[in-house]
């Protein structure tokens, strides 16, 4: 049977008895404090067929600093689901209201719960006889801002009652929001943390630095992930990769592969082998067949002058040796991402690094960056050797070293990065070996 549309009327509550103005559905702005003049919408849930809930004449009577309340009335549940915009900022609901829709549950609450289900954002308030006090708290336990008695209610009394729900629930949705960003925030720690490890450098002479910014805006983390460790033979082991996207999923799939990177190569796993392992994780564990990553593995021998590298459709790694300029390390013959392909290979190639000598691992953001501003050539990797050049003309090392690339690849793009960028950069000092060398002469003497 259709339902005729309730009249919705517009009641100053500083004004006259019985003054009413044409309704037009602004959206509260503001705060209901002081004298501000703010309006409010409050929707009365009720089916008293006799009118003896007077909601418009007790706001007309009452004294409410010049609070303007609209007021819209609702014979049912299905009118109260019609008319619970989002310009409603107050629902009043009646406690007596028998309603079809919830006459079975045999829950006195039952049209008040199903209001609170309809309403998560707006401000409720339950009325009730003072003899059913117990049921009205009740009502407040279950999510109502405050409970009102029928008989001692009056214009001033609602008009109170309903600014300051409406402030309540302000007060309570800020609150969860402080909460739900305080867990985010708290997540997204313990994923950085897995993201960004400590290096298991102890007992090494090498020093270690890196640097990491995500491509996603406002964001902590990314598809970027790097690890380096040091085994009980005195190898130092170093990873850097990228999973394909760089949302959340991205980034939780980084985690894994560096844990599961670490603790092969603690096992003893090395080039071809560990590659074929950490495959078999990212089958395991993406959502998709379409994803895949790619891997930098570098091994450096104990002495430092001598390492296995092993790529995995990934950029290779820059040098820059004592008193030459920097440059990519060869390689030709490297094996395709991880996932690409069910029983690919990736061999290891050794490399002579030198007495000592600066060793820089990236992934693709530091190097598909725009060279000059929108529009123009991409940096690529020729780009990034000539700035690294640079920088090391200039004297950088370390830290300050990958916070200039990082900060530059930016300037010369025009603007923020879109792709992940991580940067890490093992560095051996020339004196490590004529220390070496004094000692061995000591001992000969």
């Amino acid at each position: 049977m259709p339902v005729s549309v309730p009249r919705q009327r517009n009641v100053s509550a500083a004004a006259g008895p019985g003054a009413t103005t044409p309704m037009d559905a602004t959206p509260m702005t503001g705060t209901v404090t002081g004298t501000d003049r703010t309006d409010l919408t409050l929707l009365v849930v009720e089916d008293d067929p006799a009118g003896v809930l007077a909601v418009p004449e007790m706001l007309d009577a009452a004294d409410a600093a010049g609070t303007r309340v609209r007021i819209r009335t609702a014979r049912n549940l299905t009118e109260a689901e019609r008319l619970l915009t989002d310009d409603v900022h107050c629902v009043l609901v009646d406690l007596s209201l028998h309603d079809p829709r919830t006459a079975v549950e045999d829950d006195p609450l039952a049209p008040l719960r199903h209001i609170l289900r309809l309403a998560p954002r707006h401000a409720v308030l339950a009325l009730a006889g003072s003899a059913d006090a117990e049921l009205a708290a009740e009502a407040v336990r279950v999510g109502a801002q405050d409970h009102l008695f029928r008989e001692e209610l009056d214009g001033r009394l609602l008009s109170r009652a309903i600014r300051y729900a409406v402030e309540r629930k302000r007060a309570d949705v800020v609150q969860v929001k402080l909460a739900e960003s305080r867990l985010r925030a708290q997540e997204n720690a313990r994923l950085e943390r897995g993201l960004l490890p400590t290096p298991l450098l102890q007992g090494s002479e090498l020093r270690f630095a890196s640097r990491y910014r995500p491509g996603r805006s406002r964001a902590l983390l990314g598809g970027d992930f790097y690890d380096t460790v040091r085994t009980p033979d005195g190898t130092v082991h170093a990873m850097i990769g990228d999973v394909c996207g760089h949302g959340p999923d991205e980034a939780a799939l980084g985690v894994e592969l560096r844990i599961a990177w670490r603790a092969l190569t603690f096992a003893g796993l090395c080039g071809d082998e560990l590659l074929s392992t950490l495959q078999q994780v990212l089958e395991h564990e993406r959502e998709s067949e379409e994803i895949f990553a790619t891997l930098c593995t570098v091994d450096i021998a104990p002495d430092g002058r001598r390492a296995g590298l092993c790529l995995a459709g990934h950029p290779t790694p820059l040098i820059a040796r004592h008193g030459r300029a920097a440059q990519l390390l060869p390689y030709e013959d490297g094996g395709p991402a991880l996932g690409l392909l069910p029983r690919a290979r990736w061999p290891r190639r050794q490399v002579e690094l030198g007495g000592a000598w600066t060793l820089l691992m990236y992934t693709d953001g530091l190097i598909e960056g725009r060279s000059a501003g929108p529009g123009s050539p991409r940096l690529g990797q020729d780009g990034m050797v000539g700035m690294i050049n640079r920088q090391l003309a200039a004297g950088l090392r370390g830290e300050e070293l990958l916070e200039a690339a990082v900060t530059e690849v930016r300037a010369l793009n025009g603007g923020e990065l879109t792709d992940d960028v991580a940067v890490l950069a093992l560095e051996r000092d020339r004196n490590r070996d004529k220390g070496r060398d004094k000692g061995r002469g000591r001992g000969r003497s």
